[in-house]
């Protein structure tokens, strides 16, 4: 479903105004040589600091966010044609601070805005896993792009539980959300 069709992501994408919309960088088609660590990390809350202090400048954030790349061996690095260095990730590279969902059941279509402003139509390519933290509690993620993540915030997560329904898959009746023609399990039924 492109933008054009989808009412969740339609609102979203309406939401954000006349940001200009470039593609992004072909990251993954560039293979430049590996300079090391750099002092930059992502916090858990996703702010952005270089060298201790955060980065104020959103739009210098969001250039940074389209050359993040995952590593095959888990590293995320930022990749110019010239050179890719390595950050610090606390959790997530993006957070999913807005959600917008329309319809129900199988015909549900959720979308999300990202911290950095990305727009995410829920759906097989772009799904939705579910993981506990250290206290027990539940840590959505939204697949983004190139296996980049979003940690879904705490306000969001109540939302999707909210949605959430039973689903019998191999036999076992599993708790999940249904968004964009697939089911994001959460956790077997019994468990949750």
């Amino acid at each position: 479903m492109s933008e054009d069709t989808d009412p969740a992501l339609s609102r979203l994408s309406a939401a954000l105004g006349d940001l200009p919309k470039r593609g992004l960088p072909p990251v993954e088609r560039w293979n430049p040589p590996y300079c090391g660590e750099i002092d930059m990390r992502i916090a858990a809350d996703g702010t952005w600091y270089h060298n201790g202090s955060p980065i104020r400048r959103d739009k210098l954030v969001r250039l940074f966010s389209t050359i993040l790349r995952k590593e095959p061996d888990g590293r995320i690095t930022l990749v110019t044609p010239v050179e890719s260095v390595g950050i610090t990730v606390e959790d997530a590279p993006f957070l999913a601070v807005e959600m917008a969902v329309e319809g129900e059941g199988e015909g549900r279509s959720i979308a999300f805005r990202t911290n950095v402003d990305d727009l995410v139509q829920v759906d097989a390519a772009h799904g939705l896993r579910f993981e506990q933290d250290s206290e027990g509690g539940l840590k959505p993620y939204l697949h983004v792009r190139r296996d980049l993540w979003a940690l879904v915030t705490r306000a969001l997560t109540f939302d999707l539980v909210d949605l959430a329904e039973e689903c019998i898959i191999d036999g076992v009746p599993w708790l999940g959300v249904m968004a964009g023609g697939t089911f994001h399990r959460i956790a077997p039924a019994a468990e949750a």
